[in-house]
């Protein structure tokens, strides 16, 4: 969403109103999910998406709208029907709901400083999140819809959804949420409702090891949003030849030069040397960062092997049972190829929160169409 930042913070130095849409909250099977946003110029113009089709149409033209009456932010749900399947041609069958709000004048400056700290977590700053009242506290006539509070990883705060004790129970849900940049939406025991975005820099995926498997996996992070580290012992497989997506090459010892790379909890580590010896060290290097993620490749007997020896040199259990080994999800994948996808499948299940299972329809859902067509077909039969 950094473009849409970017955006914005040029129309309010430009002196110029727009719109920002954001989608909060999602049910059911939706287009795109809660953090996805769509900047509306006063020109007509726009930068982002909320998902394509009548829904982003209609949110657009509410949009302008705000632009041209004035109003404060609104909070909006969009049920995804059988109407819309007939103008898009499509149904997802879910409810969306978006806040929409105007960037005016009388907001600009906290707006503006907001939207700074936002880009500067995107570059390599310290995370930060923006949390977003939807619905204000019951009996509560001191705050608004669209009321902000920025929180710091820090722990400080600027801004207010309007009540003290709000504040700090939103603070903290916000610092849970920086490491991975998510979202949340939050119903309070206050009667409020507020949504959190946290940003962080983008994923960073580190290869320690630049053989075949790594190889493949380059070019599918490379897609989904990863900067690429590699990190090998051999200049040959440490290469911009070899790795042309990758942001930094390093060269070196593998204990050593894990440990000088600039990981952050938003980091994924894949272990993917040579050989055991040097697995070993990389892996003992990894577990010592603040990353979110390390994952071995390797067999279930190499990955035992290598946890007896760390449980010797001192790791505890513990913190071995956080390590993804063996690597990847199971879809029987043997070229390298395969088995990089299932390593990446793994990866962006973790940093997005799935779990791994099929979407396929379960026996439920056809029964349900099944009983549906018998009941358009009962007027029939009794014509």
């Amino acid at each position: 969403m950094e473009p849409v930042f970017r955006a914005a913070l040029e129309e309010l130095k430009a002196g110029r109103q727009a719109v920002v849409a954001s989608v909060v909250k999602t049910s059911g099977s939706t287009p795109q999910k809660p953090g996805a946003k769509l900047l509306v110029r006063a020109d007509g113009s726009g930068v982002g998406t909320l998902g394509g089709g009548c829904v982003e149409g209609d949110i657009w033209f509410a949009a302008k709208q705000l632009l041209k009456r004035g109003g404060g932010s609104e909070m909006r749900d969009y049920v995804l029907n059988e109407e819309l399947a007939a103008k898009d041609g499509l149904i997802c069958g879910g409810t969306m709901y978006f806040l929409i709000d105007p960037l005016r004048a009388e907001g600009a400056q906290e707006y503006e400083g907001f939207t700074r700290e936002v880009i500067s977590a995107y570059q390599g700053g310290a995370p930060v999140a923006i949390v977003n009242l939807m619905v204000p506290p019951a009996g509560s006539d001191s705050t608004h819809v669209g009321a902000k509070m920025l929180v710091r990883e820090d722990g400080s705060s600027k801004g207010s959804l309007g009540m003290a004790a709000l504040d700090e129970e939103a603070r903290r849900r916000a610092h849970g949420l920086m490491a991975l940049g998510k979202t949340d939406y939050i119903t309070s025991p206050t009667g409020a409702e507020y949504f959190i975005e946290a940003y962080t820099t983008p994923p960073t995926l580190v290869l320690a090891g630049g053989g075949h498997v790594s190889r493949a996996i380059a070019s599918i992070a490379k897609t989904v949003g990863f900067r690429l580290f590699v990190v090998d012992d051999r200049p040959e497989f440490a290469s911009k030849e070899r790795f042309p997506e990758a942001e930094e090459l390093r060269v070196g010892e593998y204990a050593t030069t894990i440990k000088d790379l600039p990981v952050n909890p938003n980091t994924f580590i894949i272990i993917a040397t040579r050989g055991h010896r040097y697995d070993d060290a990389a892996l003992a290097a990894a577990l010592e960062t603040p990353a979110s993620y390390v994952g071995l490749l390797g067999s279930k007997r190499k990955t035992i092997l290598i946890y007896e020896e760390l449980l010797e040199r001192g790791f505890t259990a513990e913190r071995l049972k956080q390590v993804y080994a063996p690597i990847g999800l199971d879809i029987s994948g043997r070229t390298p190829e395969e088995i990089a996808i299932s390593i990446m499948a793994e990866v962006l299940m973790f940093r997005l929160g799935g779990n791994g299972g099929s979407l396929k329809l379960d026996e439920k859902q056809f029964q349900r169409m099944e009983e549906r067509i018998a009941r358009r077909r009962e007027p029939a039969a009794a014509t």
